[in-house]
This record gives C-alpha cells, structure tokens and sequence, in this order.
C-alpha cells in the first residue's frame, strides 16, 4: 500500500472543502408540501357562514352571554340573531364572535368559546391581570384583591364585557 494513496482524486477534494460542489440536497418529510413546522394553534373554534339579509354594515365583532344576550363590541346596531343561530349550531353561549361580509347577504363567522365571570365589586378599567400576586387594571399596578379571579390559574387575564360581566382566561406559567 502507498503512502501516498488517496481515496478520491486531489482536485475532487480540494473543490469540496472549498465549497464550490454542490451538496446533495437533503430529503425527508420536512421537505413535503404541508409538513413544513410546527401547526399553529387554533385561534376559533367554529367557522360558519350564514345568510342574515337587513344586516348593515361589512363587518361585526360580538358576544353571546351565557344566557343568549348578545353584546356588540364593534359593528352594525341591527340585530346579529342570524348570525348568532348560525354558530350556535357548533358552540353554545358564551363565546366572542367575528364576522365579515362576504356578498351580499352571506356572511362568514368565527367563534371561540369563552368563560364569562360576574364581578360583584369589578375595578374601574376594562382589563385586569392577576399575576404572582400582583394585580394590574388597564396595566397599571393596583391595590385590593378580585376574589372570583384568584386561585383560577398561575396568570388570570379578564377583560370588560359589559358592566360587571367580564371575560376570563386563566393559564399556568
């Protein structure tokens, strides 16, 4: 055997270490159509179409209350009912819901259940976080306690739905 044997030919290696072949491209099922990373989360819960003529506007953002109330955050004055018939047919009340105008008198909606709590003695503010302790209104430091948020979770969000009804999300850390 020869001191000076080589595996692969002197000029085939140099081009590799400096980089100038190309390498074979790697292959696996990242490298397949829809399996590309991580899923997002779903954000809703249902996705609905309904026909609701006599509806102004292009758009509504609104929330039914446990009891079928439905409150109007952002939209048109004119009644949501057939809107919120046609979500109800996937999520009871309550939940937050979105829609858009897609022609005419078709509409598309969007739902996400919610947890609704009735504050007796709710701080003035529309937002509350209760984190280690701490309890922040409209993001501002405040002193005092919401006895129906503690002990729901590590960090508590609610946020004013109407009057002393808030919306409620609680997670751990």
């Amino acid at each position: 055997m020869s001191l000076f044997r080589r595996n692969e030919p002197l000029h085939e290696r140099l081009a590799r270490e400096g980089g100038l072949v190309e390498r074979e491209p790697r292959t696996g099922p990242w490298r397949e159509v829809g399996i590309h990373g991580m899923q997002r989360p779903r954000e809703w819960d249902a996705t609905v179409t309904a026909v609701a003529p006599n509806i102004d506007g292009d758009g509504a953002v609104f929330v039914a209350l446990p009891d079928g109330t439905l409150v109007v955050e952002d939209g048109p004055d004119s009644s949501l009912q057939p809107l919120a018939e046609a979500v109800e047919q996937e999520v009871p009340p309550p939940y937050r819901a979105r829609a858009a105008r897609q022609r005419d008198d078709l509409w598309a909606v969007q739902a996400k259940r919610i947890e609704v709590v009735k504050l007796r003695n709710p701080p003035d503010g529309d937002t509350v976080e209760l984190a280690n302790g701490e309890l922040r209104v409209d993001g501002e430091r405040a002193f005092g306690s919401v006895p129906e948020l503690e002990g729901r979770g590590d960090v508590v969000r609610a946020q004013r739905i109407d009057g002393d009804l808030w919306e409620v999300q609680a997670s751990p850390l």
